[in-house]
């Protein structure tokens, strides 16, 4: 029942991981005629993106709540149900928590502070041991929830993050030198926020790499999974670096005239062969491609023997034209890497269309 109603796509798998938790705790919590509202809360606010981290802040949310619990029986004990019991109860459990390093439970202990000085009577020692008690079952079933039921597989949704970040730094790649020409206003703020969202899709992508490492500590996987995971962190590794020589190519600032036409055509052409390569899944950089560069090459010591100096003014070790030309064969550079290492392993991480 739970992958036919993962099938629909109506739910992901943390919202079923979610509903289960919540059922089977309020399940036990209804068998035992125990208080339902604490466990349920708690329940909801334990389930984690990966079973590592599910376990490692159920260690942490236990004694949290502990406190929270502690905290809220003593000011009930002291002051009774009034509007300083819940303040001092919210503050000093955040405190508290915080000074013993248990960051990752402040929610939970704070919440079963809060909610449970409603419900206290005249025995609040006993309603104390009992809502620690009904919040512990809310952190161990979604601790075993998350562990046992649909764990996470983040692989696809990295790859095909990859894929979609090739593309988007062609898309960058190729506008970017109409930008640095002085093609300001709407083009330029169109590519400044291209290449931000390039930027947080990477991060995202980083994060969710860290996820599976940490979700393949607790569960099986094939040897033919971890290279595919391997070589995928390798192309993440080089898309970082390629978004860090575009992200020099966002601050360029050109003339017009800077470049003669045969320049121009000759780095036009450079750029429309690396966006292609980046969105070829192999990478595979062909022989006219390599002789470009070189033609590339030349003209940098070029610029770089006939523009540094400038007898009557200043001495300018990077004019604007010898940085462009320096990304763009840095970026080459990369895309030589890619290619090595994408040879035969590029179908390893495939998505299907």
């Amino acid at each position: 029942m739970i992958n036919a109603l993962k099938k629909l796509n109506l739910f992901g798998g943390r919202t079923l991981k979610t509903g289960v938790s919540v059922f089977v705790t309020a399940f036990i919590c209804l068998l035992f005629d125990l208080p339902v509202m604490f466990a349920v809360i708690t329940a909801i606010v334990t389930i984690e993106n990966t079973a590592a981290d599910s376990i490692k802040k159920a260690m942490v949310r236990f004694p949290a709540s502990a406190i929270g619990a502690l905290l809220a029986a003593s000011f009930y004990g002291l002051l009774g149900q009034n509007a300083l019991t819940y303040a001092l109860a919210a503050m000093l459990t955040i405190a508290v928590c915080h000074k013993l390093k248990l960051d990752d439970g402040i929610l939970v202990a704070t919440l079963t502070a809060i909610a449970m000085i409603p419900d206290f009577n005249s025995h609040y020692i006993v309603s104390f041991f009992m809502r620690l008690g009904t919040t512990s079952v809310g952190i161990i079933v979604s601790s075993l929830v998350n562990f046992f039921l649909l764990p996470p597989d983040y692989s696809k949704m990295i790859y095909q993050n990859i894929k979609n970040l090739f593309d988007e730094a062609a898309d960058i790649l190729e506008g970017s030198l109409p930008r640095c020409m002085n093609q300001g206003g709407e083009h330029a703020r169109q590519m400044q926020r291209a290449y931000r969202q390039l930027t947080f899709q990477l991060e995202k992508t980083y994060q969710l790499s860290q996820f599976q490492r940490e979700e393949w500590k607790y569960h099986r996987h094939s040897t033919k999974e971890m290279k595919a995971f391997q070589y995928a962190q390798k192309k993440l590794n080089m898309l970082q670096q390629i978004a860090y020589h575009l992200g020099n190519l966002q601050y360029v600032q050109l003339k017009e005239n800077a470049f003669t036409n045969e320049e121009k055509k000759l780095i036009n052409s450079i750029i429309s062969s690396m966006a292609e390569i980046l969105r070829t899944p192999n990478h595979e950089i062909t022989d006219d491609h390599f002789l470009q560069i070189e033609q590339l090459d030349n003209e940098f010591w070029h610029w770089k023997e006939e523009h540094i100096e400038h007898p009557t003014k200043y001495r300018h070790h990077f004019p604007p034209q010898t940085i462009i030309i320096y990304e763009i064969l840095c970026l080459h550079d990369v895309l030589e890497e890619l290619q090595d290492v994408s040879k035969d392993r590029y179908q390893l991480i495939q998505i299907p269309s």
